[in-house]
């Protein structure tokens, strides 16, 4: 196989600078790493210094994400024999643990660890991981709130949790994550689409109305969000209905003339924006018709589950 440096013409400090810029931006690249990771330890060690010890890791975790155990054993023990004893190191092993599908050692694992540092975030992160793994979906969440409990602030867990109530079809506890996380995030547009997305399920006239107005807060915040522009059109289609027998939001008597007629524009105006971005990314007017008219072949199919 053809090295990395030579395909590419590329100094061995370019491929140590790679992988720095791989690491701050948090990439999942996993084949890229072990590529240009591998040729890095096996022919250049000597020259990274203490930068040798983060590669390792960094490799190791993109070598089980390509089921390269070899690689991946190889880091580990490296690692191994500079830190012994060290908790990172020992969450490593549980990781590959993991990946082998050997769940109850690395639980045991994971709980040595807490025993001997009960604030030690990233063990509990990964008994909930493996809980999620075997499709344990409720111990998760109830290990999830448990950590919760003692860091409230850890916006990722908060979100895996939104994630997990909505797996579990408990969407109001789902909204009251997501809320949790907007408090905190008020710009993040993707947290007022999810947000959205979640009170329009729950379905109901004032969690459309809901719906609606954080589909267009998420436009506000980023006008190239497209779930938040179909969201938004899907919204005011619904909304707008005047079939008794096809919607229980046209039937319901808050549902005014003047709401209705408000969702009719929201929805054409967003339509209008749909046809303009995909004509912009350079379909064609027939190929945007299409695009439009699936939506509303979802809508109609909507509307018959909702009879």
């Amino acid at each position: 196989m053809a090295k990395v440096s030579e395909m590419y013409d590329v100094t061995w400090e370019d491929m140590r600078d790679k992988m720095r810029k791989w690491r701050e931006e948090n990439y999942r690249n996993s084949e890229q790493i072990v590529d240009v990771g591998e040729e890095l330890i096996n022919e250049y060690a000597s020259k990274l210094g203490d930068d040798i010890w983060i590669i390792y890791e960094q490799v190791m975790i993109a070598a089980l994400d390509c089921s390269r155990d070899d690689l991946a054993l190889f880091c580990l023990q490296e690692l191994r024999r500079q830190f012994p004893g060290s908790h990172r190191v020992k969450r490593l092993t549980g990781m590959r643990f993991e990946a082998m599908e050997r769940y109850d050692d690395a639980i045991q694992l994971y709980d040595r660890i807490l025993q001997e540092d009960s604030t030690n975030t990233a063990a509990r992160k990964r008994k909930i991981a493996i809980r999620k793994a075997q499709g344990k979906n409720l111990e998760a969440i109830r290990e999830l709130n448990e950590y919760l409990e003692q860091f409230v602030g850890d916006q990722e867990a908060w979100h895996e949790l939104a994630e997990l109530y909505i797996n579990e079809h408990d969407y109001a506890k789902a909204a009251f994550c997501l809320e949790e996380l907007m408090m905190t995030n008020p710009h993040n547009h993707l947290y007022c689409q999810q947000y959205a997305e979640v009170k329009y399920t729950q379905g109901g006239l004032e969690n459309l109305e809901l719906s609606r107005k954080y589909f267009a807060q998420a436009l506000k915040l980023n006008n190239r969000n497209m779930r938040a522009l179909f969201g938004l059109y899907m919204d005011g289609e619904l909304m707008k209905s005047t079939s008794t027998s096809a919607s229980h939001i046209a039937s319901n008597p808050k549902a005014s003339a003047k709401m209705k007629k408000d969702n009719m524009k929201y929805a054409s105006w967003a339509a209008n924006q749909i046809n303009r971005a995909y004509q912009f990314a350079g379909r064609s007017k027939k190929e945007t018709k299409y695009s439009l008219k699936a939506v509303e072949d979802m809508l109609e199919t909507l509307q018959i589950t909702q009879s």
